[in-house]
Protein backbone atom coordinates (compact mmCIF):
# COMPACT_ATOMS: atom_id res chain seq x y z
CA UNK A 1 0.00 0.00 0.00
CA UNK A 2 2.76 2.32 0.77
CA UNK A 3 4.11 2.25 -2.95
CA UNK A 4 0.74 2.43 -4.20
CA UNK A 5 -0.05 5.30 -2.25
CA UNK A 6 3.57 7.30 -3.14
CA UNK A 7 3.13 6.33 -6.82
CA UNK A 8 -0.63 7.54 -6.97
CA UNK A 9 -0.59 10.45 -4.83
CA UNK A 10 -1.40 13.22 -6.94
CA UNK A 11 -4.38 10.99 -8.38
CA UNK A 12 -5.63 10.19 -5.44
CA UNK A 13 -5.62 14.24 -4.48
CA UNK A 14 -6.97 14.92 -7.63
CA UNK A 15 -10.17 12.39 -7.16
CA UNK A 16 -10.60 13.51 -3.87
CA UNK A 17 -10.82 17.31 -5.13
CA UNK A 18 -13.56 16.30 -7.80
CA UNK A 19 -15.66 14.86 -5.60
CA UNK A 20 -15.61 17.75 -3.27
CA UNK A 21 -16.22 20.28 -5.93
CA UNK A 22 -19.42 18.25 -6.66
CA UNK A 23 -20.54 19.38 -2.72
CA UNK A 24 -22.20 22.46 -2.75
CA UNK A 25 -20.72 25.68 -0.68
CA UNK A 26 -17.13 24.24 -0.81
CA UNK A 27 -14.90 26.73 -2.32
CA UNK A 28 -11.43 26.47 -0.41
CA UNK A 29 -8.28 27.45 -1.97
CA UNK A 30 -4.81 25.68 -2.07
CA UNK A 31 -3.43 27.14 0.85
CA UNK A 32 -6.70 26.72 3.33
CA UNK A 33 -6.95 22.99 2.57
CA UNK A 34 -3.14 22.06 2.87
CA UNK A 35 -3.67 20.72 6.02
CA UNK A 36 -5.97 18.46 4.79
CA UNK A 37 -6.18 15.34 2.29
CA UNK A 38 -2.52 15.94 0.74
CA UNK A 39 -0.87 16.34 4.46
CA UNK A 40 -3.07 13.31 5.98
CA UNK A 41 -1.79 10.98 2.91
CA UNK A 42 1.90 12.31 3.39
CA UNK A 43 1.34 11.06 6.75
CA UNK A 44 -0.24 7.67 6.13
CA UNK A 45 2.57 6.85 3.81
CA UNK A 46 4.97 7.50 6.41
CA UNK A 47 3.39 6.05 8.72
CA UNK A 48 3.23 2.39 6.27
CA UNK A 49 6.98 3.15 6.41
CA UNK A 50 7.67 3.20 9.54
CA UNK A 51 5.63 -0.32 9.76
CA UNK A 52 7.66 -1.64 7.05
CA UNK A 53 10.44 -0.88 8.59
CA UNK A 54 9.27 -2.66 12.28
CA UNK A 55 9.22 0.74 14.02
CA UNK A 56 6.15 0.65 15.85
CA UNK A 57 6.96 3.69 18.23
CA UNK A 58 7.23 5.67 14.88
CA UNK A 59 4.03 5.11 13.54
CA UNK A 60 2.56 5.28 16.41
CA UNK A 61 4.29 9.11 16.87
CA UNK A 62 3.21 9.98 13.35
CA UNK A 63 -0.59 8.47 13.63
CA UNK A 64 -1.25 8.15 17.02
CA UNK A 65 -2.37 4.74 18.58
CA UNK A 66 -5.34 2.77 18.12
CA UNK A 67 -8.39 4.84 19.37
CA UNK A 68 -6.65 7.88 19.93
CA UNK A 69 -5.84 7.39 23.08
CA UNK A 70 -2.98 9.67 24.10
CA UNK A 71 -2.31 12.61 25.72
CA UNK A 72 -0.27 14.45 22.95
CA UNK A 73 -1.92 14.76 19.50
CA UNK A 74 0.41 13.02 16.91
CA UNK A 75 1.48 14.47 13.42
CA UNK A 76 -1.57 13.74 11.71
CA UNK A 77 -3.71 14.81 14.45
CA UNK A 78 -1.89 18.13 14.34
CA UNK A 79 -2.78 18.55 11.06
CA UNK A 80 -6.22 17.02 10.98
CA UNK A 81 -7.08 19.68 14.06
CA UNK A 82 -5.79 22.64 12.06
CA UNK A 83 -8.04 21.44 8.69
CA UNK A 84 -10.57 21.10 11.49
CA UNK A 85 -10.52 24.18 12.51
CA UNK A 86 -9.74 26.24 9.14
CA UNK A 87 -12.81 24.57 7.62
CA UNK A 88 -14.62 26.32 10.77
CA UNK A 89 -13.67 29.45 9.72
CA UNK A 90 -14.71 28.68 6.06
CA UNK A 91 -18.17 28.48 7.42
CA UNK A 92 -19.10 24.32 6.71
CA UNK A 93 -20.01 21.97 8.97
CA UNK A 94 -18.93 19.35 10.70
CA UNK A 95 -20.13 16.45 8.01
CA UNK A 96 -18.03 18.34 5.93
CA UNK A 97 -14.69 17.28 7.99
CA UNK A 98 -15.86 13.32 7.87
CA UNK A 99 -16.65 13.52 4.33
CA UNK A 100 -12.80 14.87 3.49
CA UNK A 101 -11.42 11.74 4.73
CA UNK A 102 -13.98 9.65 3.66
CA UNK A 103 -13.75 10.85 0.35
CA UNK A 104 -10.13 9.51 0.19
CA UNK A 105 -11.05 6.54 1.33
CA UNK A 106 -13.37 5.57 -1.20
CA UNK A 107 -10.83 7.25 -3.56
CA UNK A 108 -7.90 4.38 -2.33
CA UNK A 109 -10.07 1.71 -2.95
CA UNK A 110 -11.30 2.36 -6.16
CA UNK A 111 -8.34 3.14 -7.31
CA UNK A 112 -6.55 -0.06 -6.07
CA UNK A 113 -9.77 -1.92 -8.15
CA UNK A 114 -9.02 -0.80 -11.08
CA UNK A 115 -5.43 -1.02 -10.84
CA UNK A 116 -6.06 -4.48 -9.77
CA UNK A 117 -3.41 -3.54 -6.21
CA UNK A 118 -4.57 -6.07 -3.40
CA UNK A 119 -3.83 -4.81 0.08
CA UNK A 120 -2.64 -7.08 3.43
CA UNK A 121 -5.02 -7.24 5.94
CA UNK A 122 -2.42 -5.18 8.34
CA UNK A 123 -2.21 -2.38 5.63
CA UNK A 124 -6.34 -1.88 5.88
CA UNK A 125 -6.08 -2.03 9.43
CA UNK A 126 -3.18 0.70 9.67
CA UNK A 127 -5.24 2.92 6.97
CA UNK A 128 -8.52 2.72 9.15
CA UNK A 129 -6.73 3.35 12.65
CA UNK A 130 -4.95 6.88 10.46
CA UNK A 131 -8.45 7.67 9.19
CA UNK A 132 -10.17 7.07 12.22
CA UNK A 133 -7.96 9.43 14.43
CA UNK A 134 -7.75 12.10 11.67
CA UNK A 135 -11.21 12.32 11.52
CA UNK A 136 -11.80 12.12 15.56
CA UNK A 137 -9.28 15.01 16.06
CA UNK A 138 -10.39 16.89 13.18
CA UNK A 139 -14.01 16.79 14.67
CA UNK A 140 -13.04 17.65 17.95
CA UNK A 141 -11.03 20.68 17.39
CA UNK A 142 -13.58 21.91 14.98
CA UNK A 143 -16.16 21.07 17.65
CA UNK A 144 -13.90 22.67 20.31
CA UNK A 145 -13.55 25.66 18.06
CA UNK A 146 -17.25 26.12 17.31
CA UNK A 147 -18.22 25.92 21.06
CA UNK A 148 -15.68 29.08 21.85
CA UNK A 149 -16.87 30.86 18.81
CA UNK A 150 -20.26 30.48 20.19
CA UNK A 151 -19.52 30.96 24.03
CA UNK A 152 -17.30 34.43 22.84
CA UNK A 153 -20.52 35.70 20.95
CA UNK A 154 -22.99 34.95 23.63
CA UNK A 155 -20.53 36.83 25.85
CA UNK A 156 -20.39 40.06 23.55
CA UNK A 157 -23.95 39.67 22.97
CA UNK A 158 -24.31 39.88 26.58
CA UNK A 159 -22.00 42.51 27.29
CA UNK A 160 -24.14 44.67 24.53
CA UNK A 161 -27.58 44.34 26.20
CA UNK A 162 -25.70 45.47 29.40
CA UNK A 163 -23.93 48.23 27.73
CA UNK A 164 -27.73 49.62 26.18
CA UNK A 165 -30.00 49.23 29.54
CA UNK A 166 -26.79 51.37 31.14
CA UNK A 167 -26.71 53.66 28.56
CA UNK A 168 -30.38 54.40 28.20
CA UNK A 169 -30.51 54.40 32.29
CA UNK A 170 -27.64 57.09 32.20
CA UNK A 171 -29.89 58.54 29.70
CA UNK A 172 -33.23 58.86 31.92
CA UNK A 173 -30.79 60.03 35.38
CA UNK A 174 -29.62 62.98 33.37
CA UNK A 175 -32.72 64.78 32.12
CA UNK A 176 -34.37 63.82 35.68
CA UNK A 177 -31.27 65.45 37.28
CA UNK A 178 -31.42 68.33 34.23
CA UNK A 179 -35.04 68.35 35.51
CA UNK A 180 -34.70 68.32 39.39
CA UNK A 181 -32.31 71.43 38.62
CA UNK A 182 -34.52 73.63 36.85
CA UNK A 183 -37.15 72.73 39.83
CA UNK A 184 -34.98 73.74 42.80
CA UNK A 185 -33.56 77.23 40.57
CA UNK A 186 -37.20 77.92 39.31
CA UNK A 187 -39.16 77.21 42.88
CA UNK A 188 -41.35 75.58 40.93
CA UNK A 189 -43.72 72.39 42.39
CA UNK A 190 -43.33 69.29 40.60
CA UNK A 191 -47.07 69.71 39.50
CA UNK A 192 -45.88 71.48 36.10
CA UNK A 193 -44.29 70.99 32.78
CA UNK A 194 -40.90 70.24 34.15
CA UNK A 195 -42.36 67.98 37.17
CA UNK A 196 -43.64 65.88 34.09
CA UNK A 197 -40.64 65.61 32.91
CA UNK A 198 -39.09 64.53 35.70
CA UNK A 199 -41.76 61.99 36.41
CA UNK A 200 -41.37 60.71 32.70
CA UNK A 201 -38.08 59.73 33.28
CA UNK A 202 -37.99 58.20 36.55
CA UNK A 203 -40.93 55.81 35.17
CA UNK A 204 -38.51 55.55 31.97
CA UNK A 205 -35.91 54.11 34.84
CA UNK A 206 -38.50 51.86 36.08
CA UNK A 207 -39.34 50.85 32.81
CA UNK A 208 -35.67 49.93 31.51
CA UNK A 209 -35.41 48.06 34.62
CA UNK A 210 -38.50 46.37 34.70
CA UNK A 211 -37.90 45.13 30.66
CA UNK A 212 -34.44 44.00 31.75
CA UNK A 213 -35.96 42.08 34.12
CA UNK A 214 -38.27 40.45 31.90
CA UNK A 215 -36.01 39.52 29.25
CA UNK A 216 -33.52 37.49 31.84
CA UNK A 217 -37.06 35.74 32.47
CA UNK A 218 -38.75 34.87 29.25
CA UNK A 219 -37.43 37.25 26.33
CA UNK A 220 -38.23 41.00 25.51
CA UNK A 221 -41.82 41.51 25.75
CA UNK A 222 -44.31 42.71 23.01
CA UNK A 223 -45.43 46.10 23.96
CA UNK A 224 -46.89 47.78 20.38
CA UNK A 225 -49.40 50.57 20.32
CA UNK A 226 -51.22 52.67 17.97
CA UNK A 227 -50.11 56.43 19.04
CA UNK A 228 -50.07 59.99 18.15
CA UNK A 229 -47.26 61.51 16.29
CA UNK A 230 -47.69 65.12 17.56
CA UNK A 231 -48.19 63.59 21.13
CA UNK A 232 -44.80 61.34 20.74
CA UNK A 233 -43.28 64.71 19.66
CA UNK A 234 -44.42 67.09 22.24
CA UNK A 235 -42.95 64.30 24.79
CA UNK A 236 -39.76 63.73 23.48
CA UNK A 237 -39.60 68.24 22.95
CA UNK A 238 -40.30 68.35 26.96
CA UNK A 239 -37.77 66.48 28.22
CA UNK A 240 -35.22 67.46 25.25
CA UNK A 241 -35.40 71.69 25.54
CA UNK A 242 -33.85 70.70 29.09
CA UNK A 243 -30.77 69.11 27.56
CA UNK A 244 -30.48 71.94 25.02
CA UNK A 245 -30.57 75.04 27.40
CA UNK A 246 -27.70 72.59 29.32
CA UNK A 247 -25.86 72.27 26.11
CA UNK A 248 -26.66 76.34 25.13
CA UNK A 249 -28.38 75.85 21.84
CA UNK A 250 -31.51 75.77 21.12
CA UNK A 251 -34.28 72.81 19.97
CA UNK A 252 -36.81 74.29 17.06
CA UNK A 253 -39.94 72.28 16.80
CA UNK A 254 -42.13 72.69 14.09
CA UNK A 255 -45.57 71.91 14.99
CA UNK A 256 -46.79 68.34 13.84
CA UNK A 257 -50.46 67.00 12.14
CA UNK A 258 -52.54 65.65 14.90
CA UNK A 259 -54.13 63.01 13.13
CA UNK A 260 -50.66 61.27 11.96
CA UNK A 261 -50.55 58.05 13.75
CA UNK A 262 -47.81 55.63 14.15
CA UNK A 263 -48.00 51.93 15.66
CA UNK A 264 -45.04 50.92 17.59
CA UNK A 265 -43.51 50.42 21.09
CA UNK A 266 -43.44 53.69 22.33
CA UNK A 267 -40.69 54.11 25.27
CA UNK A 268 -38.73 52.04 22.68
CA UNK A 269 -38.88 54.67 20.05
CA UNK A 270 -38.99 57.64 22.40
CA UNK A 271 -35.78 56.50 23.59
CA UNK A 272 -34.54 56.55 20.34
CA UNK A 273 -35.10 59.67 19.50
CA UNK A 274 -34.00 60.81 22.61
CA UNK A 275 -31.02 59.47 21.78
CA UNK A 276 -30.86 61.75 18.45
CA UNK A 277 -31.32 65.06 20.06
CA UNK A 278 -28.71 63.91 22.60
CA UNK A 279 -26.02 62.99 19.97
CA UNK A 280 -27.38 66.47 18.30
CA UNK A 281 -26.77 68.38 20.96
CA UNK A 282 -23.69 66.82 21.78
CA UNK A 283 -22.25 67.72 18.14
CA UNK A 284 -23.99 71.33 17.67
CA UNK A 285 -21.97 73.83 17.60
CA UNK A 286 -22.36 76.57 20.42
CA UNK A 287 -25.31 79.25 20.15
CA UNK A 288 -27.04 77.31 17.08
CA UNK A 289 -30.10 75.30 16.48
CA UNK A 290 -31.18 71.67 16.45
CA UNK A 291 -34.71 71.11 14.33
CA UNK A 292 -37.03 68.42 15.26
CA UNK A 293 -39.45 67.62 12.46
CA UNK A 294 -42.48 65.08 11.54
CA UNK A 295 -44.73 64.75 9.05
CA UNK A 296 -46.06 62.62 6.60
CA UNK A 297 -44.25 60.93 2.99
CA UNK A 298 -46.74 58.74 1.50
CA UNK A 299 -47.26 55.70 3.39
CA UNK A 300 -44.27 56.76 5.77
CA UNK A 301 -43.87 59.35 8.98
CA UNK A 302 -40.62 60.63 8.84
CA UNK A 303 -38.73 62.20 11.92
CA UNK A 304 -36.34 64.15 11.29
CA UNK A 305 -33.32 65.88 14.17
CA UNK A 306 -31.07 68.16 11.56
CA UNK A 307 -27.90 69.54 13.44
CA UNK A 308 -25.22 72.20 12.99
CA UNK A 309 -21.90 70.32 13.69
CA UNK A 310 -20.26 71.45 10.31
CA UNK A 311 -20.42 68.36 8.30
CA UNK A 312 -19.12 64.47 8.43
CA UNK A 313 -15.88 63.42 7.89
CA UNK A 314 -15.60 61.38 4.92
CA UNK A 315 -16.44 57.86 5.54
CA UNK A 316 -18.11 58.24 8.92
CA UNK A 317 -21.41 57.82 7.81
CA UNK A 318 -21.10 54.29 7.58
CA UNK A 319 -19.28 53.75 11.15
CA UNK A 320 -22.21 55.86 12.79
CA UNK A 321 -24.42 53.31 13.86
CA UNK A 322 -21.59 50.68 15.00
CA UNK A 323 -21.80 49.79 18.80
CA UNK A 324 -19.08 51.04 21.18
CA UNK A 325 -18.14 53.53 18.54
CA UNK A 326 -17.17 57.08 19.71
CA UNK A 327 -17.26 60.11 17.03
CA UNK A 328 -15.81 62.79 19.15
CA UNK A 329 -13.03 63.48 21.73
CA UNK A 330 -15.36 63.56 24.81
CA UNK A 331 -14.84 59.53 25.85
CA UNK A 332 -17.76 60.13 28.87
CA UNK A 333 -20.40 58.25 26.79
CA UNK A 334 -20.29 54.31 26.35
CA UNK A 335 -20.71 54.92 21.82
CA UNK A 336 -23.70 53.27 22.36
CA UNK A 337 -26.53 55.91 21.42
CA UNK A 338 -26.79 55.54 17.74
CA UNK A 339 -26.28 51.73 17.83
CA UNK A 340 -29.19 51.77 20.22
CA UNK A 341 -31.30 54.25 18.10
CA UNK A 342 -31.20 52.51 15.25
CA UNK A 343 -31.99 48.73 16.85
CA UNK A 344 -35.07 50.06 18.44
CA UNK A 345 -36.10 51.57 15.15
CA UNK A 346 -35.61 48.39 13.32
CA UNK A 347 -37.71 46.55 16.40
CA UNK A 348 -40.61 48.91 15.34
CA UNK A 349 -40.23 47.63 11.29
CA UNK A 350 -38.51 51.19 10.48
CA UNK A 351 -34.98 52.65 9.49
CA UNK A 352 -32.70 54.96 10.63
CA UNK A 353 -30.30 56.57 8.53
CA UNK A 354 -27.36 59.73 8.22
CA UNK A 355 -27.80 62.24 6.01
CA UNK A 356 -24.68 64.64 5.81
CA UNK A 357 -24.91 68.54 4.72
CA UNK A 358 -21.59 69.50 3.52
CA UNK A 359 -20.40 72.51 5.88
CA UNK A 360 -23.67 72.63 7.60
CA UNK A 361 -24.77 69.87 9.82
CA UNK A 362 -26.38 66.41 9.40
CA UNK A 363 -29.59 64.97 9.26
CA UNK A 364 -31.06 61.87 11.08
CA UNK A 365 -33.79 60.52 9.90
CA UNK A 366 -36.02 57.79 11.42
CA UNK A 367 -39.09 56.25 8.51
CA UNK A 368 -41.67 54.23 10.18
CA UNK A 369 -44.72 53.05 8.58
CA UNK A 370 -47.84 55.04 8.49
CA UNK A 371 -50.25 53.47 10.93
CA UNK A 372 -53.88 55.46 9.48
CA UNK A 373 -55.48 58.72 10.88
CA UNK A 374 -56.53 59.06 14.91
Amino acid sequence: MRNFLANNREELVSRCKSKVALRPQRSATEKQLANGIPLFLDQLIKTLEAEDADKPADSIRISGPSGGDSIDLSEMGVGAAAHGKELLKLGYTVDQVVHDYGDLCQAITDLAFERDAPFAIGEFRTLNRCLDNAIADAVTEFSYQRDTQIARQHSLDANERFGFLVHELRNALGTATLAIHALELGNMTVGGATGTVLKRSLSTMGGLISRGLAEVRSGPPEQRHTFSVASFIKDADAAAQLVASAAGCVLKVPAVDPLLAIRGNRELLLAALANLLQNAFKFTHANTEVALTAYESGEHVLIEVDDHCGGLPPGSAAKMFAPFSQHSHDKSGLGLGLSIARQSVEANSGTLTVRDVPGTGCVFTIRLPRHGIL
